[in-house]
């Protein structure tokens, strides 16, 4: 009679690869992780390292080293003598058109999300389908229409033309929507209404408190599209000094000697100079996703699991 196998032996391989196994994933997924770094990083570090050096530097020098301080303060001194300082209109211009769109797209996104999470309306279904439909549209499609309705509306050149456009956000209104249905408990808004609560009053003193990390979530994406915005500005405004930050630097970026050496020009922009205002544009969006990281996150991770 033959010897039955014992299967505690037989395990004992599949038990030792296990861990051969794990190791080999983990080591694939740090190798992928500090490829993905390094792809994006090496970039922004140059972006970074670029405005402290000269121009000739960049162009003979170590991409990654490090110049000096006197070099970046004179890049910026430069970047000021930009048609008298047209860089900090463009700075102002951005701020003021990011947040007015960003107060307008909450004002319009936060109620919308919510009212079509929880009331019953006729034209419901339809609504929501529209706004998943826009959704999908490319913006730049819509900038000829909005600049027709605009133009009759005789706001072009003005701050408006830029404004009332970026308060169209309905992936906004997506992300409430999604967030009030999973998150928001029915109940809640049934005990409010037994205590004669209006639907405002439901809105402005328990749906909205609650909905910290998705208004949060929502002013991010908001802020972000706003002040990378350029296609919009582009068309809607005919004055440099109305440009926002990504329009008046492509401006710069023409005009820069050291980008087009045929266009004659005694402007002292190179490629530092370029550099900072790049550093410039990015800074104040890097700034908030540090400060606000975990009410975004909070917000993202809101709306996943439904009780």
């Amino acid at each position: 009679m033959g010897t039955r196998p014992d299967p505690r032996t037989d395990a004992r391989p599949a038990r030792e690869a296990r861990p051969a196994v794990a190791v080999a994933t983990r080591t694939a997924r740090i190798v992928v992780l500090v490829g993905f770094m390094i792809f994006f990083g090496v970039p922004l570090v140059w972006l970074l390292l670029a405005a402290t050096r000269t121009n000739d530097d960049l162009l003979t020098g170590f991409p990654l080293a490090f110049g000096s301080v006197d070099n970046l303060v004179t890049a910026w001194r430069h970047l000021l003598s930009y048609n008298d300082g047209e860089l900090l209109a463009w700075i102002w211009n951005s701020v003021v058109y990011s947040v007015g769109g960003l107060l307008l797209t909450l004002v319009a996104c936060i109620p919308a999300g919510y009212a079509m999470a929880t009331m019953r309306f006729r034209g419901r279904y339809a609504l929501l389908l529209t706004t998943l439909v826009v959704m999908i549209v490319p913006g730049s499609t819509l900038v000829l229409p909005l600049f027709i309705e605009v133009s009759s509306m005789r706001l072009l050149n003005t701050p408006w033309a830029v404004i009332l456009p970026m308060a169209f956000f309905p992936f906004g209104v997506y992300l409430t929507y999604i967030y009030y249905a999973t998150s928001l408990p029915v109940a809640l808004l049934d005990a409010g209404r037994v205590d004669g609560c209006s639907e405002w009053q439901l809105f402005w003193s328990i749906a909205l408190p609650l909905a910290r990390p998705i208004v949060s979530l929502v002013a991010f994406f908001a802020f972000v599209a706003n002040w990378n915005n350029y296609f919009l500005p582009f068309v809607m405004l005919t004055d440099d000094q109305k440009y926002n930050l990504p329009v008046g630097l492509a401006a710069l970026i023409q005009s820069a000697p050291g980008v087009h050496p045929v266009f004659a020009s005694e402007l002292p922009i190179y490629g530092p100079e370029i550099a900072l205002a790049g550093v410039v544009t990015v800074l104040p969006i890097a700034v908030i996703f540090l400060f606000s990281q975990r009410s975004m996150i909070a917000g993202i991770f809101g709306g996943a699991v439904k009780d």
